[in-house]
């Protein structure tokens, strides 16, 4: 599966004649980090910055007519508000990962991304350190088909297939990652860690990602863990078909926001590990020994299908905050929140045919939850519990598409999300 449409983003202006680059797709990312913004008239440029093609030469100039071969050498070369697109076909890479050291500037970013709509593979099989055997460690600079430790970029309409880490991303800041499809990697699809602040993860497709050296253990649709930073958002992603979690806030000490985000089918064994160790939450909101206590927000999201928990705060003490999302036949609770601290707030959330519907601990306030209306909350309750709706293409401008009857309430009672 492969988002069609998304292309890459710019701050302030959106490319168009002679790139392609970044049409419509995206342009609510354009503004601050977390909110969007109306889209900017678009500005008349020539033609990209710097062009990598499968047929390129490394040697030559990197035009559209004369492109480089490699993604790498293009990112080598570029600079403070340039621009690399990539024309379409899947680029192995041998030996090497994908590695983002330059960084941008504010105002500047360095935009990497699919030349027009074409469609674009970063395929990471040949990598060794996606093939570590059970219980070695892959270590920290060969993490990722894409490793960035770079800020002010905009990278998207990237498809990025069997990597050690899909997207692996460490000390990035004022990032935009926007249409980027995650898929069959050897641990997370999408991975940001570290002193990482104000990044916008935006229309992300992860799943079928696994972990064969953890059996199973580790690898999620999204991580964003072991680190702190503000201003992190999450918005339109799909998680679905992990080996562990759809999303990951392991040890993560800063608040993040997550919306309008589907995960599910998390944490089975598709693989046949000898020793299956999956968690299979749709959203795990930290963890660790202790856990921080951190903010979290998720809200107008959906969670269903997973092998344990839909939501769960999984020993984060913290002032959640979970509004107006749905859980649906999760095999453990819907909202598992049993830490969480007196501060967390949870509002207007659906469970529909969970094992359990809630649990809730440490004097967390909860109102207008569908277990606080009372009533039954089944498949009768609600318009369709067929998600084939969610599931389906993207629309154009990579949003998800749209569903006005999948686990929304029969009599329109205003609680659960609207996607």
């Amino acid at each position: 599966m492969r988002v069609s449409g998304m292309l890459a983003v710019m701050v302030g202006a959106v490319l168009t004649a002679g790139t392609g680059i970044g049409t419509a797709a995206g342009t609510a990312a354009m503004g601050a980090v977390g909110a969007p913004a109306a889209p900017a008239p678009p500005a008349a440029v020539a033609d990209p910055t710097i062009v990598v093609a499968s047929n390129g030469d490394d040697a030559g100039p990197g035009t559209l007519q004369q492109p480089l071969r490699t993604v790498q050498r293009g990112v080598d070369r570029a600079r403070p508000g340039d621009v690399i697109a990539v024309r379409a076909g899947t680029y192995v890479l041998d030996g090497d990962n994908i590695t983002i050291t330059t960084s941008g500037e504010p105002g500047r970013p360095i935009t990497l991304g699919a030349y027009r709509d074409e469609r674009v593979v970063i395929d990471g099989e040949r990598l060794p350190a996606g093939h570590t055997p059970v219980g070695g460690s892959i270590p920290r600079a060969e993490r990722g088909a894409i490793h960035q430790e770079a800020s002010y970029w905009r990278v998207s309409g990237l498809e990025i297939v069997n990597g050690p880490y899909g997207y692996y991303c460490d000390g990035c800041n004022h990032n935009v990652f926007s249409g980027l499809v995650t898929h069959d990697n050897y641990e997370s699809g999408f991975q940001l860690q570290g002193g990482s602040g104000d990044n916008l993860i935006l229309n992300l497709d992860s799943y079928a990602n696994r972990d064969p050296r953890k059996n199973g253990e580790s690898a999620d649709g999204l991580a964003i863990k072991e680190g702190s930073g503000t201003g992190n958002t999450v918005r339109g992603a799909r998680l679905w078909n992990n080996v562990d979690d759809g999303f990951d806030a392991w040890k993560f000490t800063s608040p993040l926001v997550i919306e309008d985000t589907v995960a599910y089918g998390n944490g089975y064994d598709r693989w046949n590990f000898p020793d299956f160790a999956g968690d299979g939450n749709g959203f795990k909101l930290g963890g660790g020994t202790p856990a921080p206590a951190a903010a979290h927000t998720v809200r107008n999201s959906v969670a269903y299908g997973n092998a344990a928990h839909g939501i769960t705060d999984n020993g984060n003490p913290g002032a959640l905050v979970i509004s107006r999302n749905t859980t649906f036949r999760n095999e453990g609770t819907g909202f598992d929140a049993d830490t969480s601290g007196s501060a967390a707030v949870f509002t207007g959330n659906l469970s529909v045919l969970d094992r359990k519907a809630v649990s809730l601990g440490g004097g967390a306030a909860a109102t207008g939850n569908s277990w606080n209306l009372g009533g039954t909350w089944n498949g009768a309750s609600v318009l369709s519990t067929d998600p084939a709706s969610l599931t389906g293409p993207r629309a154009a401008d990579g949003a998800l598409p749209s569903s006005r009857s999948f686990l929304v309430p029969r009599d329109g009672t205003a609680v659960g999300a609207r996607l």
